[in-house]
């Protein structure tokens, strides 16, 4: 399992339930990296897409306490034995949001993280990889820029991963 995500200079990924920053280049990234593939996701983030409706084109695995409130298309669990299960030899992807992160994030093999150079004013977070010591820069992407946003395409390895 590994995670995607896009962070400001202060590990912030949303404001007011929506993202931070709409980059198209990370947005196609991130299209790249999930399709035909499982994508881990909270209730709370699925209801901020598009509709809240599952992503197309992956499997749409939602971590909730209420799965009465999974819309069709998307496979509901409400513990990490029920996610191991579910997911079973899957490439999965977690994508959001601040808890589901923070709940797995020790269970990811690599983050996926495009770092943009901005402050976004966000109101819920990512966990510090950068300082977490099992959690090294794996590969650094080169500086890119829109819309005078600089970011790069980062890749992080966690060095003592748990079982799932």
């Amino acid at each position: 399992m590994d995670i995607i995500v896009c962070i400001d200079k202060n590990n912030g990924i949303g404001k007011d339930g929506g993202l931070l920053f709409r980059i198209p280049e990370d947005m196609a990234y991130f299209r790249r990296m999930t399709v035909n593939k499982t994508v881990i996701i909270g209730r709370k983030t699925l209801e901020s897409l598009p509709g809240g409706r599952p992503l197309e084109n992956r499997r749409n695995i939602v971590l909730t306490r209420n799965k009465d409130s999974v819309p069709d298309g998307a496979d509901a669990v409400s513990s990490i034995d029920e996610l191991k299960r579910a997911i079973g030899s899957d490439k999965a992807f977690v994508i959001g949001g601040e808890s589901i992160y923070a709940m797995l994030l020790d269970y990811c093999e690599r983050a996926y993280v495009t770092e943009v150079e901005a402050r976004g004013n966000a109101d819920c977070f990512f966990p510090d990889i950068r300082s977490m010591p099992n959690w090294r820069l794996a590969e650094q992407g080169e500086e890119r820029e829109h819309g005078g946003l600089k970011y790069r395409f980062n890749v992080y390895k966690n060095h003592s991963i748990k079982e799932l």
